[in-house]
């Protein structure tokens, strides 16, 4: 049997090959056909494989997509049963996919909180994401939920009597009000944060009267003793240290050990040797008095503790892991106002009725009512009325854009002063929106170039740091002031506590992960860090023009015959074969004949030759299309004077095609494609810092000229074919160049693909934007001055953060051995020391935070 499915979360070519690559093990399964296009997977199996089976497949290779049952789904192949007149007996087979289709194939909505996908803060096993919010196996710290636009039944409770909960819109039973959707539950990272705050403030009551009892002793004639003696005090702060150590901080033991029996040595390592000696150092000089050398006894013959150590450096290090809780909610602060976009309920129209029903009972092709300010529900097609469209939350501009009739409207754009009807097209995972978080998701968990060096030394730290603490001890042994034995125990242990690899390991993530979502807000979507780190290296930029450069909204201004035939044949012939062609001249001149009512005719043996034009069979006549290049191909003889008329309009910035039938060229067609009222500013930003901008255009060279002449370009180069641009960018590369190319169509995808950055117009094809690294939502050249300013700015952050890691490790490691003892007599208090560490990672994320601020 074969069955069709609906997989929700792919983005590349690199996503298909591992769905068909996991599912394709499965046993049972024949054969595997992904559509990235679709979405869509055809699997033809031996016997029916549930649809709970395949989406543990998915999650156990590792791949985060939700997948469901085609809404049409009809079996290609049906199995016996189906067949069989025994129709009560179907429900072993069919009735078993029925059931699925009710139970486990949800609308969508839009949860604006996690996704049950969770991800390391510092990556370190690269964009590999968890099913669990456990710590990270290799440095132990808390896991980050995703956030997305996920599927989640929708439910309603009335705002009186909670107790009421339906799954549908309506009135509550009991007192008749309107139900509200039922509130979400708290994200994982806002129950994260609400467990380490009472975790942390139960430490804090228990460790504040232990360092009271600690520090008396420096009292004279302590009052205390007068009560009981020290030794019994001592009892009663160990006594105060279990509920500390046992309970509020045991997770930082936890991941300690399981760091050292991995191998994967972390922060958690040196915390829980640190405090967990001094702790257990306590208890034993409490248990063993008589082993311990005088140096460690004070004048009245008992042993040092250190319980108000171990507990403020505990409390200490929680209270860091609960500012970096509140800041990492922070970090993802972008997604969360993307998600703030989407409403909860639209407004349905049947038969001319209006009917409001939640967002996840939205399905493709329904007719939706927008009210004057209200919010877009989905991405759709405005089939009735007109208004102005406010989408400075996805492109970034402020202005808003006027929408008419057959204009495309995205989710979460707010509508202007007038209403309109619009045909919904995308729906949950599919609307620009939630490819917006999804891309800034993937991103964010994607590891720069830069952060290889900090990879390097997180990788020795630990062992280093072991290193210069055993060495601290026995120097201070050997050499140091009685009681030596004290120095070098209490030196040791600030050692092992003031060091941070989580400064080192967050400073590139922390300002990726803010970065990325400061350039979405502006309508710079990012689809990785090293696009990001590239980018701001980027000192040649080679543009397209049609759709780059210009609108890419070309209209025909006039066809010209030169021949017998007259226009409007002319015109019926070139529509017909430019039915067939994706290319935004072919669907001007399909447009153009459309408004003159032209007759469109069967084309045979149509193709399109790329850089060129197109050619065909229309009525038993051979029609070709396009530039001087294919007429030459064909061998088409151009005269003189048709010519000369050719170049005139060419040199007004025009684009013409010249048409032959039958060998003959026999006229010529005038397109104008305005330059966008952008790209000379842009252009001219991007020359005064520095960059080199080259138009490599398919286009003849009097058109190329006319749009060079007016842009200021210095250099252009016209009549390119795809691999013309290919080889172009390669020779600039070869001279050490660093190349971005912007682009918006099919023809630009291996230029786009090549170079070091490519940037897509958020207006072009979806093979353009796969082959990008940057889309640009609005997709003007203006946009390419914001990558780089936040490319800028991003680089320079992340660059702080790491010199601030450095320096801190650098200096605070020999501080806390000692090294200002000789000269200054100061020495570091491991309580000291871990404040300091606790406060550097919380720093680097808070230096992180400022992106979120920066203009670009």
């Amino acid at each position: 049997m074969k069955h069709r499915y609906k997989i929700i979360g792919m983005t590349c070519v690199g996503c298909k090959t591992n769905v068909e690559k996991a599912l394709g093990n499965l046993k049972g399964i024949i054969d595997v056909a992904v559509h990235l296009k679709t979405g869509e997977v055809i699997l033809e199996m031996e016997a029916h494989i549930s649809i709970v089976k395949l989406q543990e497949t998915l999650l156990k290779a590792g791949l985060h997509y939700t997948i469901e049952i085609a809404k049409a789904e009809n079996h290609e192949e049906k199995p016996s049963c189906c067949s069989s007149k025994e129709t009560e007996k179907k429900s072993a087979c069919c009735g078993s996919v029925a059931k699925e289709n009710r139970t486990h194939v949800r609308d969508k909505e839009p949860l604006k909180e996690g996704n049950g996908v969770f991800y390391c803060p510092m990556h370190c096993e690269g964009e590999k994401t968890y099913d669990a919010q456990v710590g990270c196996p290799v440095c132990g710290m808390d896991l980050v939920e995703e956030l997305s636009l996920v599927v989640k039944d929708t439910q309603y409770t009335c705002p009186m009597h909670s107790e009421v909960i339906k799954d549908e819109m309506g009135s509550c039973p009991i007192c008749g009000m309107d139900l509200v959707p039922l509130e979400a539950d708290d994200s994982a990272e806002e129950k994260t944060y609400k467990k380490l705050l009472k975790k942390f403030w139960i430490a804090v009551g228990f460790t504040v009267p232990i360092f009271l009892l600690a520090m008396s002793e420096m009292l004279e004639n302590n009052p205390l003793y007068t009560v009981l003696e020290q030794q019994h005090w001592n009892w009663i702060q160990f006594v105060l240290s279990m509920p500390v150590v046992f309970y509020a901080t045991w997770m930082f033991f936890e991941r300690a050990w399981k760091s050292i029996i991995t191998m994967n040595l972390n922060m958690f390592t040196l915390i829980g040797i640190g405090a967990g000696i001094a702790w257990l150092f306590s208890v034993f000089a409490m248990l063993f008095p008589e082993v311990f050398p005088q140096d460690f006894k004070t004048h009245e013959g008992n042993v040092f503790v250190y319980f108000e150590a171990t507990t403020v450096i505990l409390t200490l290090v929680l209270l860091g892991q609960l500012l970096e809780a509140k800041a990492h909610s922070q970090t993802s602060g972008a997604i969360k106002e993307l998600l703030k976009l989407v409403p909860s309920v639209a407004t349905l129209v049947v038969e001319g009725n209006d009917k409001v029903i939640a967002i996840d009972k939205i399905q493709r092709g329904n007719l939706l009512r927008v009210k004057p300010g209200e919010k877009i529900p989905v991405d759709g097609i405005i089939v009735e009325g007109q208004s102005s469209i406010d989408e400075s939350m996805i492109t970034g501009e402020p202005i808003p854009v006027d929408k008419n009739i057959d204009d495309a409207v995205s989710s979460g754009t707010i509508n202007g002063t007038k209403s309109f009807v619009m045909r919904a097209e995308k729906v949950g995972a599919e609307t620009l929106l939630s490819q917006i978080i999804h891309m800034v998701n993937n991103a964010s968990r994607s590891k720069a170039p830069i952060q290889k060096l900090a990879d390097r030394i997180s990788k020795y730290f630990v062992p280093i740091v072991f290193l210069v603490s055993v060495l601290t001890f026995i120097v201070w042994v050997v050499f140091g002031p009685e009681p030596a034995y004290v120095f070098a125990f209490v030196n040791a242990i600030a050692v092992l506590i003031i060091a941070c690899p989580c400064a080192l390991g967050l400073a590139t993530p922390m300002s990726v992960m803010v970065g990325v979502g400061r350039g979405a807000q502006s309508g710079v979507l990012i689809k990785n860090a090293e696009a990001l780190e590239k980018m701001n290296k980027v000192d040649t930029l080679i543009v397209d023009k049609t759709g780059t450069i210009t609108e890419g909204k070309p209209s025909v201004e006039k066809i010209v015959s030169v021949s017998t035939i007259n226009e409007d044949e002319l015109l019926a012939s070139i529509s017909s074969l430019n039915h067939y062609s994706e290319h935004p001249l072919a669907e001007a001149i399909v447009q153009y004949g459309k408004s003159k009512k032209s007759l469109f005719s069967k084309v045979e043996d149509f193709e399109a030759i790329a850089g060129k034009g197109v050619i065909g069979t229309v009525n038993n006549l051979n029609v070709a299309l396009g530039n001087e290049k294919l007429l030459e191909q064909f061998s088409v003889e151009i005269s003189q004077v048709l010519k000369a008329k050719v170049v005139r309009e060419q040199e007004q910035g025009k684009t013409v095609s010249y048409i032959a039938i039958d060998q003959k060229a026999v006229g010529y067609v005038i397109i104008f494609d305005a330059i966008k009222t952008t790209s000379e500013k842009a252009i001219k930003e991007l020359q005064e810092i520095g960059i080199e901008v080259i138009m490599l255009t398919g286009d003849n060279r009097n058109t190329a000229r006319s749009v060079a002449d007016k842009l200021n370009l210095k250099q252009f180069k016209a009549e390119c074919l795809p691999e013309d641009k290919l080889n172009e960018i390669k020779a600039l590369q070869q001279q050490g160049k660093v190349v971005a190319m912007a682009g918006d169509g099919i023809n630009d995808a291996p230029a786009l693909a090549q170079s070091d950055v490519g940037i897509a117009m958020g207006t072009g094809t979806d093979v353009a934007i796969e082959s990008a690294s940057i889309t640009l939502v609005k997709g003007d050249l203006q946009g390419i001055v914001k990558a780089k300013n936040l490319s800028h700015k991003v680089v320079g952050n992340i660059q702080q953060n790491l010199f601030f890691a450095f320096i801190y490790n650098v200096l605070g490691v020999p501080i806390a051995a000692g090294v200002l003892y000789p000269i200054f007599g100061l020495l570091l208090s491991p309580m000291i020391a871990a404040l300091a560490m606790s406060f550097s990672s919380v720093s680097v994320i808070v230096n992180a935070l400022r992106l979120r601020n920066i203009k670009i």
